[in-house]
């Protein structure tokens, strides 16, 4: 493996390396009742999914992107024996396990496995309740156990790697999420970061902590340029979130000078920033038709070396925006579905917004987006087209499942 190093300046520099999870048992794990509390609307076929997964992250090999997987990153960083106890600790803590007794015994069931990469694809996967047998019931909260089938939920949403974590310059913010569901899942990225022998950095930049108390995911994280990150105020990311990234950014020497903060609706059709907006070349923008405006835009801009920043609030259509904050005449905004209307609903509803530049004017999309893929090839825009009747039932598109670790920078 190479050594792995952390530099995203932009959102579509020529991408060198990016980590992605291959669905994995989990999504064998989701039910009928189980899919509101799991974040799911749908349960993708397991045997499908994957083999689209694999054509996506072929699409990454045959044009010259590094493929990491985050179970295999993990498995690595538990090598060590000391930190393999540490994370099996922290992730138990972190489960609805009451009992110190169940607590202990799902460590030496976690510790039983004889293959790493096994016993991470099972904390993963979730822990059935017909899978452990405890020998002794010490509490009440034992004994009064629900028909709830599971002893550690399973982690469907995890084929979606860009909002735990995000690249931003030479470090990442390890994201505190919305909900207890995903929370859990950034203690992969947590020990990655932490422990992991191959990143070229000493010690990895954090401009956040998933431990920090506002929330914050990585779906509403864009760099736009080497000076310009947009950052989505929405469903899942509070303001003050990015109040503590902007001082940190500003006061480490990174080439940024400026976070738009997007006021966004709080709901699940804006779940994400990058659902309804992503950039695909240097003026060029898919968008949902719905985020055009007039916005409500807070301009963050450094104002000192130690942190400090100014504030202004600004009012303009989406257009006029990106043009104002990234020095250009003008930006092609590219409308899901062609505009308002039937075709927008369903390819928005199949995050037909939501693409993926491997280089300037290069993208990877869904295959089911047809109408808005035709319009992105009418603008010039090159088109790597993937399967994808299972993946996008989990309501995440090419972006959502990839995040990039490495980005040429870009020529202006």
């Amino acid at each position: 493996m190479s050594k792995i190093k952390l530099q995203v300046n932009s959102e579509i520099g020529r991408l060198k390396k990016v980590l992605l999870h291959r669905p994995g048992y989990e999504i064998e794990n989701l039910t009928p009742d189980l899919m509101e509390r799991l974040l799911f609307d749908d349960i993708p076929y397991l045997e499908i999914a994957r083999q689209e997964h694999d054509a996506f992250a072929k699409i990454f090999r045959d044009n010259g992107v590094e493929v990491f997987y985050l179970e295999d990153l993990i498995a690595e960083t538990l090598e060590n024996e000391t930190i393999k106890h540490q994370f099996i600790d922290e992730f138990l803590s972190e489960t609805s396990i009451e009992s110190d007794a169940k607590k202990a015994a799902m460590k030496e069931y976690f510790l039983g496995f004889d293959n790493l990469r096994d016993m991470v694809d099972k904390m993963m996967a979730g822990v059935r309740k017909e899978e452990v047998t405890f020998t002794a019931h010490n509490t009440l909260a034992d004994m009064c156990e629900s028909d709830y089938p599971f002893i550690i939920d399973p982690m469907p949403n995890l084929y979606f790697t860009r909002d735990p974590f995000a690249t931003i310059g030479t470090g990442i913010s390890l994201n505190h999420m919305a909900t207890v569901t995903r929370n859990r899942e950034t203690i992969f990225a947590k020990y990655i970061f932490s422990y992991h022998p191959n990143f070229e950095n000493e010690e990895v930049k954090k401009w956040y902590e998933r431990d920090y108390e506002y929330s914050i995911e990585g779906g509403d994280e864009l760099v736009l340029s080497d000076k310009v990150i947009a950052i989505g105020v929405s469903q899942r990311t509070q303001a003050a979130a990015i109040d503590t990234i902007a001082k940190r950014l500003f006061s480490d020497g990174q080439s940024f000078d400026t976070i738009l903060a997007f006021d966004i609706p709080k709901t699940r059709a804006f779940m994400h920033l990058d659902t309804v907006f992503t950039m695909v070349d240097y003026d060029k923008f898919t968008i949902h038709p719905a985020i055009e405006g007039p916005l409500t835009v807070f301009a963050i801009k450094k104002a000192g070396d130690n942190g400090e920043y100014t504030i202004e609030k600004e009012t303009m259509i989406l257009e006029d925006v990106l043009a104002k904050h990234l020095g250009l005449e003008k930006v092609d905004l590219i409308r899901c579905g062609g505009g308002p209307g039937i075709d927008a609903g369903r390819e928005q509803w199949n995050d037909g917004s939501n693409t993926l530049a491997i280089a300037p004017g290069e993208v990877i999309v869904y295959s089911r987006n047809h109408v808005t893929n035709k319009l992105l090839e009418e603008k010039g825009v090159k088109l790597h087209i993937m399967p994808s009747s299972e993946l996008s039932r989990g309501r995440g598109g090419p972006r959502c499942m990839s995040m990039p670790l490495e980005r040429e920078p870009i020529n202006k």
